[in-house]
């Protein structure tokens, strides 16, 4: 990445310092509010020293996990919004690091102030320097005032608690507590490779501990970077969350069946299902960028199968009429069940958003049901704890569809050791 230019003020700003990630990690908060994902928000920092690129990291997806402080906070500290996104991103960034470091104090607030130089050719800087301080001298009595916002409380959209409660009254706390926190970081043993207990080894001897979670999974103590993952590139290993290895589990195709993974990227399943079988396997993706994800992933596991770039409700364009064992339908869904790992879905989703998933996994349903050979396994899968993606969705199309049988059903919530999932796996009858 190029280093910012001085067109806002003299000078650049060190590499190094708080000034430049919060500079940076505001551009990208800004973009996520406007609609952008916050991956590829982040790509604007991928060339950064290592070092920056995770404190710009840090600071966009702590200041956007805690969705609704900054904002609570800014409305008690202007007077009106400000007419620059991102000097309000910088300002929501600032308050996250005094919030979380608070021992930082003024030092945060001189940094912040240096960032602000390089917005809006520096019109905001005695701003940003007014309100970061009315934060330190106000803080408790803010904090107080907070209790009263269920949003800044929750750091969840008003719509999406209220869908919880009424879904989960009993456990819809514990489900926005841990959809608050940072995600766990689980792996997949390749099992074609060597054994769940023989890569625990590996980790102990670089230093990394782990714990098994069952089948193929094992989690980390703390997060690593990928390459510290011992065997990652030659595929020994791949990040998964142990919820998502459920689906291969479920489905559990045998080898020499024809399989339809139908939404596919990255490909994280895809590769499970080949790990655990040989496989004539189709891979569907309908985004193109995406679809080469899913390629990357399988040559890095040594693995092989044919990746189809094709919406999987169009079967006339991609179906050569020859029917599948087994269908993985992985579908498009409101990733409510990973909003720790993803938690700009706190800001992209809306409430109407549900209204065409559901349809959009009705269709999904529909198209694939007749590609399915009497007696195979269609296995649907949603990252939702909305029921009406989940349990709601697969009542209707039992409802719909005669030869359909249900023959199980699961739901994880989010826990320590995973996120949360729904499966329902379906069989076809005569």
């Amino acid at each position: 990445m190029r280093k910012p230019q001085a067109a806002n003020s003299p000078g650049e700003l060190p590499a190094d310092s708080l000034a430049l990630s919060l500079l940076l990690a505001a551009r990208v908060i800004a973009a996520v509010q406007a609609g952008q994902n916050l991956p590829q928000a982040l790509g604007q920092a991928r060339d950064l020293p290592p070092a920056t690129h995770a404190a710009v990291q840090d600071l966009a997806y702590g200041t956007i996990r805690r969705y609704g402080f900054g904002e609570f906070m800014l409305r008690c500290l202007l007077d009106k919004a400000l007419p620059h996104n991102q000097t309000t991103a910088l300002l929501q960034a600032a308050l996250y690091r005094l919030q979380t470091r608070p021992e930082m104090g003024y030092m945060v607030v001189d940094q912040a102030v240096a960032a602000a130089a390089r917005l809006a050719g520096g019109a905001f800087r005695g701003l940003v320097n007014a309100v970061l301080r009315n934060y330190l001298r106000q803080r408790d009595a803010l904090h107080l005032a907070m209790a009263d916002d269920e949003e800044a409380v929750h750091q969840h959209p008003r719509w999406w608690l209220a869908r919880l409660r009424r879904a989960y009254p009993g456990d819809w706390q514990d489900i926005v507590a841990r959809g608050n926190e940072p995600p766990p970081l689980a792996l997949r043993v390749n099992r074609r490779r060597l054994a769940v207990p023989a890569y625990a080894a590996r980790l102990q001897a670089s230093g990394l501990g782990a714990r098994p979670l069952g089948g193929d999974a094992l989690l980390l103590a703390r997060a690593v970077p990928v390459d510290a993952l011992p065997g990652f590139a030659e595929g020994l290993v791949s990040i998964q969350d142990a919820g998502a290895q459920r689906a291969a589990h479920i489905l559990a195709p045998t080898s020499g069946q024809r399989v339809l993974d139908a939404c596919a990227a990255p490909g994280g399943k895809t590769g499970h299902l080949l790990e655990a079988a040989d496989l004539d396997l189709l891979a569907l993706e309908v985004n193109e960028q995406r679809a080469h994800l899913v390629g990357d992933n399988l040559r890095r596991l040594g693995l092989s199968a044919k990746v189809v770039v094709a919406d999987c409700r169009a079967t006339g364009i991609w179906w050569d009429g020859r029917s599948f064992d087994a269908i993985l339908a992985d579908v498009p869904c409101s990733a409510s069940g990973v909003v720790r790992r993803h938690p700009d879905m706190k800001y992209l989703r809306r409430e109407g958003d549900i209204r065409r998933f559901v349809q959009l996994q009705r269709e999904i349903l529909d198209q694939l049901w007749p590609l399915l050979k009497v007696g195979g396994r269609l296995l649907y899968a949603t990252c939702s704890l909305f029921p009406e993606e989940n349990g709601a969705q697969i009542d209707a199309f039992l409802f719909r569809q005669a030869t359909a049988r249900r023959l199980t059903e699961e739901r994880l919530l989010p826990q320590e050791e995973h996120d949360g999932f729904f499966y329902a796996l379906l069989e076809k009858a005569a």
